[in-house]
Order: structure tokens, then C-alpha cells, then sequence
């Protein structure tokens, strides 16, 4: 088995930021690609109450904040999607994704980024927070001052872990 090192990372970068729907949609997709190991979702955080403002403490009643289900999984969307990391098996990989991405970004373009995005080895914070015994696979996916576990994502036995955000 490789050491977690080795493994390729690239991430998708739409021009705009994805709602709900359209996160399901590409997710969807994208996680039919064999050689996924793990996807990390970033983007504007969607907070439960209004942090600031004359509403500030009242729920927030927006329709970006939703559950969406992923290969049959249920998964707590808490951000709206500006960017998609993928930690891939190898290089030829990433030409499967850019064909599903070129064939769903038609209304917008996107690009993708090659390189090393995700931390691969267990920090100070990742060991004061999970200890000695933690998850390698969700190792630079969470926040540590999150309180919520992250979502993980079982495909055929397999396991795609997705961060806090995923």
C-alpha cells in the first residue's frame, strides 16, 4: 500500500459557487470515477443563526443549507461549494474527472488545479484533538475547532471521507 503521501491531489475550481442541487449533481458523478480516495469541500461557511446584523441570533432561514444525498449516503451540506478537492490513485485519474467537468460546466467555466492541497500527515492540533489512535483518512479534511464529526461517504466497500464541509 502506498504511504498517504504518494497520492496525487487536484482540485476543481468553479467560477462561481455551487448551490446544493448542483453540488449533488457533480458529486454524484464525480464519485462514480474509480481512484477517488478522499474529497474535501470548501466554500462559504452557512451558519444556523445570523452571526451579525439588526437579525443577529435569529435562525437563518436560507435554502443553500441542506442535506443532499451522495451514492445513497445522506450528507449535512454546511457550506455553499466553491471548491473540490480530490485526493486521486494516480495521475490518469484527473482525466476522468476534467471529462465529467467539461461536460457539466456548460453554463460557467471552471478550472483544475494540480498539487498538494490536503494536509497528509497528522498535525499537533490533529493529535491533541483525535489522539495518537486517529483516523489517518480524515487527516487534514476537518477543522479541528468543529464540535460535528466529519461525513464519510461508503461506496461499495469502499470509504471516500469527506471533510466537516462535505
Amino acid at each position: 500500500m502506498k504511504e498517504i503521501t504518494a497520492f496525487p491531489q487536484c482540485r476543481i475550481v468553479p467560477m462561481r459557487l455551487l448551490g446544493p442541487y448542483t453540488t449533488k449533481r457533480l458529486l454524484n458523478k464525480i464519485v462514480k470515477v474509480p481512484g477517488i480516495r478522499r474529497i474535501l469541500l470548501n466554500g462559504q461557511n452557512i451558519p444556523l443563526t445570523v452571526p451579525y446584523g439588526p437579525a443577529r441570533g435569529t435562525k437563518n432561514t436560507t435554502n443553500l443549507r441542506k442535506s443532499i444525498t451522495i451514492a445513497g449516503n445522506m450528507v449535512d451540506l454546511h457550506v455553499q461549494v466553491g471548491t473540490i478537492t480530490l485526493e486521486i490513485e494516480d495521475k490518469s485519474t484527473t482525466d476522468h474527472i476534467r471529462a465529467i467537468c467539461d461536460a457539466f460546466f456548460v453554463d460557467f467555466s471552471y478550472y483544475i488545479q494540480e498539487g498538494k492541497f490536503m494536509k497528509t500527515q497528522p498535525s499537533l492540533v490533529d493529535y491533541a484533538k483525535y489522539g495518537p489512535q486517529a483516523d489517518r483518512s480524515v487527516i487534514g479534511l476537518v477543522d479541528p475547532k468543529r464540535k460535528e464529526k466529519p461525513s464519510l461517504i461508503t461506496l461499495s466497500n469502499e470509504r471516500v471521507c469527506g471533510g466537516h464541509e462535505l
